[in-house]
């Protein structure tokens, strides 16, 4: 383990976050000296960000708390090209409506991380659309294109696996790391920025950033990923019957990502604890040193942290207690997650499998039926063993709910619209 000088490298290696870095000592000098501005961009690929984002955020948040300097770049330019990293077909364009739409839902989201501000260490958010979308063709192909290899650039991995499984590549996404190091260049120019960061899928991108910078004359640039995040059972982490672990509450509820937390497995409390709250490393050594059924406890703790970083402590505590109803009381808590069904389904009769599905428990009848037969759903605390069962008004209880379930952790309450 390195010896690192600055708070940031220090902290970032005790909880976890490092990957790669293009030269640990530069970086760490700049650090300590408190002058390490870093960027971490974000596409505008949906309303939200999901929890994968959550994790590049959290290491500018230490950045920040170490005295140097943030920056949150959408990508409003980028998210026109579309990033090909990690996936087997051109990502759908979004027009500029789509795009400003969802930047917009995006933004609230850093400021509760984040602190912005006019001084030294105070995030800055920039949007690349600013530049990118001003660069003339010809002089992008002389200015900066030319300083590229398309020998180097097929050796991406972006590019290298998606050619491999024989999968097209579009020539515009072959061009989003061209946007991507240019980026970072104009940052350096802008706003003095040294460091960028991201997921370690990001690596090649980063590193053409930081040899774009020294073909083009910036100051040193540096790179530094964080590993991609899987559970210990070795699933990519961030999914749920659901979908993805949004950030937004209006996407993802405070309630639902509580539980999200509490429902870590064993071995990847610690890790988690480390990577998604700000606790002291010695609270998180003592919760480490729970043994068996007491792992729970840390479960909670862990959940409450990490909805309080984003949610509020207000939320979380108000997660924490409907659940603490829910499961130790068996009540049916008034916050639990609630979706509404019409009256005219309702008293038509709604199968219980489409309920199910309806209510984001499951993600198909197929699903429901695999859980219906292993006894793992309920209705109203009742364990389903018909599938063919429909819920009707008569289901509904005192409180004009109709309580489901999937296991004991995941409820979800169907009410009448």
């Amino acid at each position: 383990m390195t010896a690192f000088k600055s708070d940031f490298l220090r902290i970032l290696q005790e909880r976890g976050f490092i990957h790669q870095c293009s030269d640990f000592e530069g970086l760490d000098a700049l650090a300590a000296r408190g002058e390490a501005t870093a960027y971490v961009g974000y596409d505008c690929t949906a309303r939200s960000l999901h929890i994968g984002n959550y994790l590049t955020m959290m290491m500018l948040y230490w950045l920040q708390q170490s005295g140097n300097k943030p920056i949150t770049l959408m990508g409003g330019g980028t998210t026109m090209v579309g990033d090909p990293s990690g996936k087997d077909e051109t990502r759908a364009l979004r027009s500029v409506a789509e795009i400003e739409a969802n930047k917009a839902s995006i933004r609230g989201v850093f400021s509760k991380v984040l602190r912005y501000g006019d001084a030294h260490s105070d995030a800055i958010m920039l949007d690349n659309a600013e530049w990118l979308t001003k660069l003339n063709w010809i002089e992008m192909l002389r200015d900066i294109g030319r300083h590229f290899s398309v020998n180097r650039m097929l050796t991406m991995d972006s590019v290298r696996l998606r050619l491999e499984r024989e999968q097209e590549m579009s020539f515009i996404e072959f061009n989003y790391m061209v946007c991507q190091a240019y980026d970072f260049v104009e940052l350096s120019r802008r706003a003095g920025c040294r460091l960028q960061m991201g997921g370690s899928d990001q690596w090649g991108n980063i590193v053409n950033g930081v040899d774009l910078g020294r073909r083009m004359g910036t100051p040193q640039l540096f790179a530094l990923t964080t590993p991609l995040l899987t559970t210990a059972s070795g699933d990519k982490m961030g999914k749920t019957a659901k979908g993805a672990v949004w950030l937004n509450a209006d996407e993802f509820s405070p309630y639902d990502f509580w539980q999200y937390w509490r429902n870590t497995e064993d071995a990847d409390v610690v890790k988690f604890l480390k990577l998604f709250t700000i606790l002291p490393m010695s609270e998180i050594a003592k919760l480490a040193a729970l043994k068996g059924g007491e792992i729970n406890e840390a479960k909670k703790v862990l959940a409450t942290e990490a909805t309080a970083l984003l949610h509020g402590r207000d939320a979380a505590n108000q997660a924490a207690e409907t659940a603490r109803q829910t499961f130790e009381e068996g009540a049916i808590a008034e916050n639990l997650p609630t979706v509404e069904i019409p009256h005219g389904e309702l008293d038509a009769g709604v199968g219980v499998l489409a309920a199910f599905v309806k209510a984001g428990l499951v993600a198909s009848n197929g699903e429901a039926r695999r859980q219906i037969k292993g006894g793992g759903l309920r209705v109203n605390d009742v364990a389903v063993t018909d599938e063919k069962m429909t819920l009707t008004p008569g289901n509904l209880t005192g409180e004009g709910v109709i309580k489901l379930s999937m296991g004991k952790k995941r409820h979800v309450l169907l009410r009448g619209a």
